[in-house]
């Protein structure tokens, strides 16, 4: 027999596949579910739990649970993509941001991350990704100058990766990737449209060159509901 939430599971599955209910709308409240299907608000809870963790919905502080797009962009995890080249593909067309391009001696953190010293400079950009009208990531990287002497809005807001392959012939080989789940800073609040979302996924990466040169630290910090993380694993024998 089965379990009286994963009936309900698969029904508020069926619903959102279907498109009997949309992406972006609220489902009823645990009490009016509770009533529409005549059970206990600990089973309700039970359901809504499988459905936020299989994707299906975000739970957001003060508005209830709202329907995610299940068509949401898929994020390689494991390759070296930049936001431009991972829009194309998409067939999205992107808007980025810079809201900070500086030169400076970068802090304790900074220069632990890139193991620098304390004479290197790096620069630091902040840059929002829109698609689709969303401002849905907020990259913020750190790029050592001895590799980028220079850098302009104009390269920021168009492609950095490129800049760097096609004007300095550098070659962009492999990264070491963290990916975690935080709360929202104040800059993450104030350059995103996060709309109450309470967490975001941020990817932490350490970029090497082909000679293995550390170049560039960046965090990418993205709004849950927009991203599939996605990768290919092989089992070795």
């Amino acid at each position: 027999m089965t379990n009286k939430y994963l009936t309900i599971y698969n029904h508020l599955v069926q619903q959102i596949k279907g498109g009997g209910i949309q992406p972006g709308t609220l489902l009823p409240s645990e009490h009016e579910l509770t009533e529409q299907f005549s059970t206990s608000r600990e089973t309700i809870r039970k359901a809504l739990n499988l459905l936020a963790q299989n994707g299906y919905i975000q739970k957001v502080r003060g508005k209830g649970s709202i329907v995610i797009d299940i068509s949401k962009f898929d994020f390689p995890v494991s390759g070296l993509t930049s936001f431009k080249e991972l829009a194309q593909k998409m067939g999205k067309k992107p808007k980025t941001i810079v809201n900070e391009l500086s030169l400076l001696k970068p802090d304790s953190y900074i220069r632990q991350q890139l193991q620098l010293s304390g004479k290197d400079q790096v620069w630091k950009v902040i840059r929002t990704r829109e698609i689709g009208g969303e401002k849905i990531i907020l990259d913020r990287d750190f790029l050592v100058r001895k590799f980028v002497p220079e850098l302009t809005e104009e390269i920021c807001a168009d492609s950095i990766y490129a800049y760097i392959e096609g004007k300095l012939n550098l070659t962009i080989s492999f990264a070491k990737k963290e990916i975690v789940v935080e709360e929202p800073t104040e800059e993450d609040r104030a350059l995103l449209d996060l709309d109450g979302f309470h967490n975001i996924v941020v990817i932490k990466n350490l970029v090497y060159l082909d000679d293995a040169s550390l170049f560039q630290y960046t965090e990418s910090r993205h709004r849950p509901d927009k991203f599939r993380f996605v990768d290919f694993a092989r089992r070795t024998h």
